[in-house]
């Protein structure tokens, strides 16, 4: 089953960019939404792997999808994108949960390899949760 990544800009040119980026060669099922307004309830319908949004957004920005995703799914990667990134704005965004800070302009090799690290910390992040599990 393909990996579900979930995509977050309110511009139309970016969703389109990153979909055509992610579904090229990775395979992924990629998800694009517009309106942050939505995120929440896209989460709850169905499992993702992975959430990519911008920072600046009208009405949800992207600090305030850190805490809506991580209260929905503590473990669900969270990787921000930025034309106004600052070290400041990434160390914030880190310590609340993202799991990383891009700057806009990015190249593709950067978001790709942002992407599998983030993917494969999740993977690990779950064989850890079964681990922790008492045996039945």
């Amino acid at each position: 089953m393909a990996q579900r990544i979930l995509v977050v800009d309110d511009e139309p040119n970016m969703l389109r960019l990153l979909k055509t980026i992610l579904i090229g060669k990775t395979g992924y099922e990629v998800i694009t939404t517009n309106n942050p307004l939505e995120v929440s309830k896209l989460l709850q319908e169905d499992p993702f792997d992975l959430v990519i949004s911008d920072l600046k957004m009208p009405l949800v920005d992207g600090m305030d999808l850190v805490d809506i995703i991580k209260k929905i799914d503590a473990n669900l990667p969270l990787i921000i994108i930025t034309a106004y990134g600052t070290s400041e704005i990434a160390k914030e965004a880190v310590q609340k949960g993202a799991y990383d800070f891009i700057t806009k302009p990015f190249r593709k090799e950067t978001i790709l390899i942002s992407i599998k690290r983030a993917l494969e910390w999740k993977r690990m992040q779950g064989e850890l949760q079964a681990f922790k599990r008492p045996p039945a």
